[in-house]
């Protein structure tokens, strides 16, 4: 008898074991398959960086972009550089929620924004009256914007146009 209880539990750990396994597996190729959709992102990018107020263009500066698929595919970061923004992000996706994450590291601090891909676009919703997009342009370059939700509608105050090199 104690040796049939003996194989039962032993049988009981490693099926739970292959059921973790199995779940795991699947987990991490969902992330995957939901990381992939950002191909659009991954380059070397250089370009400009203009800013906007009142739908006027205040300053245009150049700025580089780097953004490259990490530890095997789970996680983007991007490395910006320009005159006036030094920033480092990594996206990832979230399985358990079904939510892309988008975290900003800057000089002055850190957050973390849920994000969504629509249309094509990556879009990040920093607050309700403030979303970044991410997107390339008919002609394949990148192109990053982020809105202002004023006075009922949404005004662009920056953008950033990359080739990629």
């Amino acid at each position: 008898m104690r040796k049939y209880y003996s194989s039962l539990l032993r049988n009981s750990i490693l099926i739970l074991l292959i059921i973790f396994a199995i779940t795991s597996a699947m987990g991490q190729n969902l992330r995957k398959e939901k990381m992939a959709q950002l191909d659009f992102l991954i380059g070397d990018w250089v370009g400009v960086s203009a800013s906007f107020e009142n739908g006027i263009k205040k300053q245009e500066i150049p700025a580089f972009e780097k953004i490259a698929y990490q530890l095997d595919g789970h996680i983007i970061t991007i490395d910006l550089k320009s005159e006036s923004l030094q920033l480092h992000t990594v996206i990832y996706f979230d399985d358990k929620d079904n939510t892309y994450y988008y975290n900003p590291f800057y000089t002055t601090g850190t957050a973390k924004y849920a994000a969504e891909i629509k249309d094509g676009k990556l879009i990040v919703n920093a607050s309700s009256t403030k979303r970044f997009i991410f997107r390339l342009t008919p002609e394949g370059h990148f192109q990053e914007y982020g809105e202002q939700f004023i006075n009922g509608e949404w005004q662009k105050y920056f953008e950033d146009n990359f080739k990629k090199i």
